[in-house]
């Protein structure tokens, strides 16, 4: 997970589909799971699983909190380091609660107090993992942030932590202060993020230091600093003592520096579930989804994650003797994201008006995407909402689309609004009073659309709505970058110079936080990845309902409003191919949770 917003910068990496792997093959429904087997098998004690990193990102850091400016992606960061309450891989609930290292927080009658019982979790040294720990995680992350905003991607001003006091009220019982109330399931999401680091072995400034005080900022700041910098020297991830201290069922082996390559091997003192039989755990690096595959027909992988791009190759892999799942990741959705800032020929004016967003949502054939062999490949699941599909928070209109494709619809939308739509010509603004505020007469439609050049459904998706825009007159051009030049330079919250570079963008999927996939930060006004500048006072309302309220259906109003309001326009999920050997076993949660990338390795055995 990158150390900018991690969101957007969790995104799949795949490539297209290179001519030498889509030759062989093919996919059918008996070659796919569409439910994770269950855990099977005889264990065997000991081996080796190998398991492909996400192609194009390759950590360059340990620190669990990279600076911004490290662009930082985090190695092992679940299996080093546990957070204090492990997040959900299937977005049926917000965390684990048999993964996480206490109990469930319990909070006074106004939710300002918070009392949270630590289980009994020991560091590799042998120490019990306390609250004092999780006091000093908290007080390092706020030293991170009174540096920068930008060093934690789920962070916005007045915010967690801001206005959250910790303080170990005993050895086990962490008590925290809140200034202002948060809804219990958005507090329990954040504490989900929130990495437990060892307090007595790395609350120092320096080499040999001594120990300080954390609880002062000045003495918080100075370990942060101290730690960073020990974090940028990938040389010495194996061998510098400070990292080989650790809470998760893993300790870090080894580390190549070249290629972002890693292996784990059991950390014997970790006591919370999981048999630990794996002897080792390798990540191999990857620089596209391609050469995953190559490597998993060749048998020389044990887990791996591949796009929808690749479902003609399950029959394949099934005969390799892997076993294929797919599925749409929860808490996912994929959408042109929108630039209300934009004002390259008026689009600023045009996309502020409801009606336009409507019309040319209507245009996305969310069926139509899904089973083109082009696109989707038959791999996927339509989705209207930021929350996902299938999720907890379900919107008011359920499964039903409230633009569904209609290009008819589309062309009524802006005949009925005073425009004059010419199919495969300009529509234009006729009747500017009908058009909408500080549309002029003669105004027309037309952006550009900045696509990633990876995954290969992306452009392939962005093809297909220019395609039908033209139909209604819409003129829409492509170009295609980079996805590092666009988590870079596409995002007016921390790129705003740039604003007028993109009208639209498609990088692949947004994630949201898996058990509560709030919008904060991504679509209210002041949202610190609010990427277009979108700004609605109701969705404001409905965003900090769902932060600050009580009311456990606060995420479902908020959807639905965001849904039916369009800060996006939404394309149908694509499914995320899981691929493991047969041979290896374990909870079937715990394989479904390689969707959202969340890595339970000690849950897993080998077996005949």
């Amino acid at each position: 997970m990158r150390g900018r917003p991690s969101i957007v910068l969790a995104t799949v990496l795949t490539t297209l589909l290179a001519a030498s792997a889509c030759g062989s093959g093919g996919g059918t429904a008996k070659d796919i799971a569409t439910v994770p087997p269950k855990q099977t098998g005889t264990p065997k004690d000991g081996g080796t699983a190998v398991v492909a990193l996400t192609p194009g990102l390759s950590p360059n850091f340990i620190y669990p909190y990279p600076p911004a400016s490290a662009n930082g992606t985090v190695i092992a960061r679940g299996q080093l380091w546990r957070s204090l309450y492990r997040p959900s891989g299937d977005g049926s609930q917000i965390v684990d609660p048999a993964l996480s290292l206490a109990e469930q927080p319990v909070y006074s009658a106004d939710r300002r107090t918070v009392t949270i019982r630590m289980k009994d979790y020991k560091w590799s040294t042998g120490r019990p993992v306390t609250a004092g720990d999780v006091v000093f995680s908290l007080d390092l992350l706020k030293a991170a942030l009174a540096e920068s905003p930008a060093n934690w991607s789920f962070y916005t001003p007045g915010q967690f932590p801001d206005g959250v006091t910790a303080a170990a009220t005993g050895p086990d019982t962490l008590t925290l202060t809140l200034k202002t109330a948060y809804n219990p399931s958005y507090l329990l999401s954040m504490l989900a993020t929130l990495y437990v680091m060892p307090s007595q072995e790395w609350n120092i400034a320096k080499d040999g230091g001594p120990h300080l005080d954390y609880t002062q900022p000045k003495n918080a700041k100075a370990i942060y600093t101290y730690l960073t910098k020990q974090s940028s020297r990938q040389q010495t991830f194996a061998t510098n003592p400070l990292w080989q201290v650790v809470n998760g069922p893993y300790r870090l082996k080894s580390f190549d520096p070249t290629t972002g390559s890693f292996s784990l091997a059991a950390n014997r003192s970790y006591s919370g579930p999981g048999a630990k039989r794996l002897d080792q755990v390798d990540f191999k690096a990857f620089t596209s989804a391609a050469a995953v595959l190559n490597q998993l027909k060749a048998g020389n992988l044990t887990v791996g994650t591949l796009d929808s791009t690749f479902i003609s190759q399950a029959g394949a892999l099934k005969a390799k003797g892997y076993t294929v799942y797919s599925s749409p990741a929860p808490a996912r959705f994929d959408a042109l994201t929108i630039n209300f800032k934009h004002t390259v020929g008026g689009f600023d004016k045009v996309i502020a008006q409801p009606y336009v967003r409507q019309a040319l949502q209507r245009l996305i054939d969310e069926k139509g995407y899904i089973t083109s062999r082009g696109i989707y490949n038959g791999a996927g699941a339509e989705n209207h909402t930021t929350v996902g599909a299938d999720s907890p928070y379900p919107p008011s209109f359920g499964g039903k689309a409230p633009y569904p494709h209609d290009p008819a619809a589309a062309t009524k939308l802006l005949t009925d609004h005073g425009w004059k739509v010419v199919p495969d010509g300009t529509t234009t603004c006729e009747r500017p009073s009908l058009c909408g505020p500080g549309i002029k007469q003669g105004q027309t439609i037309g952006f550009t659309i900045a696509s990633a050049n990876t995954p290969g459904y992306v452009g392939a998706r962005d093809i297909a709505f220019v395609s039908a825009a033209k139909k209604l007159g819409v003129e829409v051009k492509i170009v295609t970058k980079s996805l590092n030049y666009m988590y870079e330079n596409y995002g007016n919250s921390f790129a705003p110079a740039k604003a007028n570079e993109w009208a639209m963008q498609d990088n692949g999927p947004l994630y949201l936080a898996v058990g509560y996939p709030s919008s904060n930060t991504v679509f209210n006004t002041e949202g610190s990845f609010n990427l277009g500048s979108y700004a609605n006072p109701e969705a404001d309302k409905l965003i900090n309902a769902s932060t600050f309220g009580a009311d456990p259906k606060a995420l479902s109003a908020e959807a639905t409003a965001l849904a039916e309001d369009l800060p996006v326009l939404f394309f149908p999920t694509p499914n995320t191919l899981v691929v493991w050997k047969s041979s290896l076993s374990g909870p079937s949660s715990s394989f479904k949770a390689l969707l959202s990338y969340l890595y339970t390795p000690e849950q897993w055995y080998f077996h005949d």
